[in-house]
This record gives structure tokens, sequence and C-alpha cells, in this order.
């Protein structure tokens, strides 16, 4: 699929309206209309704004789904555990996730310090248009993350169905930024 046609669905899919998200991202509504007809594309920054308020990756966000080179795999910063399904509950308690993927990666924007530098991201196939990924926790640091990675994994390859997160900060959100909430 387009960027125009993963915006408007994902932008559908979180009950955003057109003039809400022109707002969140400092534009027109006719801007936000325009990059869903396709007759415009928003700058980098913009893209970066986006991808952190849907929730999703910029590969997801341009192509619709969760690209990855040979060369991305190894790396420290994107972790992936491809096999068998899980549920997971968000770090907000919220939203419980089914997921058959669970991805580790460094959050997409400089963290300042009072900001996790890390996520973790779910994704299932529940959604009509294919995969659908959330945010299922923030981390500190690298350490916390490869742990949580490690526990999820070794919870899939035993036959668990559910996993509770050990590892994550707690956050709060607060002017378009995630801050770490040390209450």
């Amino acid at each position: 699929m387009s960027f125009s046609e993963n915006l408007r669905l994902m932008r559908k899919e979180r009950n955003i309206s057109q003039e809400e998200l022109a707002e969140i991202m400092g534009v027109s509504r006719q801007a936000v209309s325009k990059w869903e007809q396709g007759t415009g594309y928003p700058e980098m920054e913009k893209l970066l704004i986006l991808s952190k308020e849907l929730n999703v990756s910029l590969d997801y966000l341009m192509l619709g789904e969760a690209k990855h080179t040979e060369k991305d795999i190894p790396s420290s910063n994107n972790i992936i555990v491809p096999t068998g399904k899980i549920t997971i509950k968000s770090y907000d308690g919220k939203i419980i996730v089914n997921c058959y993927k669970v991805l580790a990666s460094s959050v997409m924007y400089k963290p300042q310090d009072d900001e996790p530098k890390y996520w973790l991201i779910g994704v299932n196939s529940g959604a009509f248009w294919g995969e659908k990924s959330i945010v299922l926790g923030w981390y500190a640091d690298e350490e916390d993350i490869k742990r949580e990675m490690d526990e999820i994994a070794k919870a899939i390859s035993n036959g668990a169905p559910a996993y509770e997160l050990k590892y994550a900060v707690r956050v709060k959100n607060k002017m378009l930024r995630v801050k770490i909430n040390e209450e």
C-alpha cells in the first residue's frame, strides 16, 4: 500500500479526524487531506512525528509492512522474535495484544535524559488490511529491553499463552513527548 492509504487507514483506526491530526502536526487540515490523497507529502520531521503519534515505524507508515534488511537483523537495536504467538498487555494496561511478532528498537527520535530510549512493539494480524502494530512498552536502557526480549522468547519457546512485561518503565505523555514517570 502507499503512504497515503496507510496514513488514512491508521488515522481512522485510531479514531483521529483530519482536523485533530492537523492540529497535532501543526499543519492545516488541507495538508493532511493532500497527504491522504497522495497529492502531497509531509517533510521528514513531520513523518517522524506522524510515526510516533500513530505508534508505527516509518517502514510501516511508508510501505505498510515492517521491512528489514539482513544487516538490520543482527543489530542490537533491532531484535525480532518471529515465531509463535503470545498475548501481551501493553505498558499502560489498556490494550492486550495477541502478538505473532515482537520488535525491540531504539526510539526514532533523539531522547532526552528523562525519556525512554527504547520501545517494544507487538505486531498482530488482526487488522482488516494486514498487520497492526502497537507499542507494548517503553525502556530506559538497552539492557532492560534485551532482558524483556529474552524473557518473551523463553515464554514463547515454553508455549506460554501470555506474558506480562517486567522491565518496562512507567511513562506519561507530555507535549507529544513520552517522559519517564518517576512517581
